[in-house]
């Protein structure tokens, strides 16, 4: 050490005599304060079950032919929904925003909506814009109507009468304080078809699927259904090659998937014999107004889960078809009976804590009554009014008496499990339960919207017949990875 460089002096406890007390990462278990665990009782919001509601009006938009969302509010808003779609679903998704900033939010985003539509059509060329609103645009009081009828008057005056008209905009208003994801892609479905459904002239013998925020091997699993009966349709929204869509390259730029709804097809809707909206809280807002519109039937809910309510999806579109069910589908049905016979020794009696969107809650609920399990929780991300009375409609037939938590969060799921006097076997829901099971030393089978830990979950359904196969495999596997005894494992 050189002589301009001298120790420095410390004072206190050497090293050697210094005492760090270790503490677990994880503390023992606290029993939480009982008045603070039910949400209805707190302001705050403790690990969510749900989203914003322009995610799912975007989830919507992006379900269009050559149609991309145009995201009125802050980078954020898309960012997240981008990042949340490449998650689930392992695919870019374009998503244009108006790039808010302080000047917007004081004089209103009237110029930031106007240049941004302009580039977006100019340099991308859609078919088809879905307008989404967010909370800054909603509480600044952005007029949409006007703004996007001057972002027309622009267009047609730069690219003349036909190409400025060409591209259809649509707006949903999606304020994030007024309900969640769910609500969004209910409010797309009703926007979509007010503003391109016009036309109710000639009857075209389809019927209207309105699936929900259903993952792509759903959809392709309703398709399959209606094509074993013989029955045309049009599905509104139809992401299933959009959000798996196959890789072929050479691929130009602006690049969109082959999949997708066309405009076409929505603009023929109001002339189809009926609209069948698989989940009543996401998609039955469109199905009643083709209902009041043009008097045509709307059959909204159950979601086509398990033996009952894909027989009653079934039933209902052969009584409006007169198409008979196919000895190919009844096939189907009695290998998933077979498959539930199978594996009754597994699933009987088992507690099971279910969580998730209304519409799959229930769904999963009334499948797992089937299997003769005991639900013991149900909770739904989003409040809505006839949650509690589906469920207890449902679980009425087998007896159970579970615990319903209709608009709740994981926290009040979490501890609610954790107070009960004989724990859970098992929980359904998506991946954001993984710690709770963690915790619990129970197995979670995915399902749901939100499955992003589990590479190719979306390209599987849960839908139908074949979907209940490959649910009940999953949960049965879970099942026998955490009870299944050792010693038979060693058999030969």
């Amino acid at each position: 050490m050189s002589a301009n460089h001298q120790p420095i002096s410390i004072d206190g406890i050497a090293y050697n005599q210094l005492k760090i007390e270790k503490k677990p990462i994880t503390p023992e278990y606290v029993r939480r304060d009982p008045e603070l665990v039910p949400k209805a009782n707190r302001t705050v919001v403790v690990n969510p079950a749900r989203t914003c509601m322009p995610f799912g009006a975007m989830f919507a938009g992006l379900g269009m032919h050559r149609g991309l969302p145009f995201v009125q509010g802050a980078q954020g808003c898309t960012t997240y929904v981008r990042y949340t779609f490449c998650r689930i679903f392992q695919e870019p998704a374009s998503i244009a925003n108006a790039s808010f900033h302080e000047d917007a939010a004081v004089f209103g985003g009237r110029k930031n909506f106007i240049e941004g539509m302009r580039n977006l059509i100019v340099r991308y060329h859609p078919d088809v814009v879905t307008v989404v609103t967010t909370c800054s645009s909603e509480i600044i009081g952005d007029d949409m109507v006007s703004f996007i009828k001057a972002a027309r008057k622009r267009l047609i005056t730069e690219l003349g009468e036909e190409d400025g008209s060409r591209p259809k905009l649509v707006l949903v208003n999606t304020p994030s304080f007024a309900g969640s994801h769910i609500v969004g892609y209910d409010r797309a479905s009703r926007a979509f078809l007010e503003t391109l459904a016009q036309d109710h002239s000639k009857p075209n013998n389809r019927i209207n699927i309105i699936p929900g925020m259903v993952m792509p091997g759903d959809v392709r699993e309703i398709k399959h259904l209606l094509r074993e009966m013989g029955v045309d349709a049009y599905t509104l929204f139809d992401i299933s090659d959009v959000f798996d869509t196959p890789l072929m390259p050479p691929q130009t730029l602006p690049y969109y998937p082959e999949g997708g709804t066309r405009i076409t097809e929505v603009e023929d809707m109001g002339n189809s014999m009926a609209t069948f909206a698989l989940c009543q809280n996401e998609g039955g807002l469109g199905a009643r107004y083709l209902e009041q519109k043009f008097e045509i039937p709307a059959f909204i809910g159950p979601m086509p889960m398990g033996v009952r309510s894909t027989d009653l999806f079934l039933k209902r579109v052969s009584e409006v078809t007169g198409k008979e069910i196919s000895k190919s589908l009844k096939d189907e049905r009695g290998r998933l009976l077979d498959f539930m016979a199978d594996t009754l020794h597994h699933t009987m009696m088992k507690r099971v804590a279910i969580f998730g969107d209304p519409d799959i809650a229930t769904g999963i609920t009334r499948f797992a009554c089937e299997l003769g399990m005991e639900p013991v929780a149900v909770m739904s991300g989003t409040k809505t009014k006839t949650f509690t009375a589906d469920i207890e409609g449902i679980v009425a037939e087998s007896g159970a008496k579970p615990l319903i938590l209709n608009g709740s969060d994981l926290f009040e799921f979490e501890e609610s499990l954790k107070a009960m006097p004989v724990p859970v076997d098992v929980i359904i829901g998506n991946s954001k339960g993984a710690d709770i099971a963690k915790e619990l030393q129970v197995p979670l089978v995915r399902a749901g919207l939100f499955v992003y830990d589990r590479v190719g979950y979306h390209k599987r359904p849960v839908i139908g017949y074949r979907g209940g196969e490959r649910l009940l495999a999953d949960l049965v596997n879970a099942i026998m990875d955490f009870s299944y005894p050792e010693e038979r494992t060693q058999q030969l």
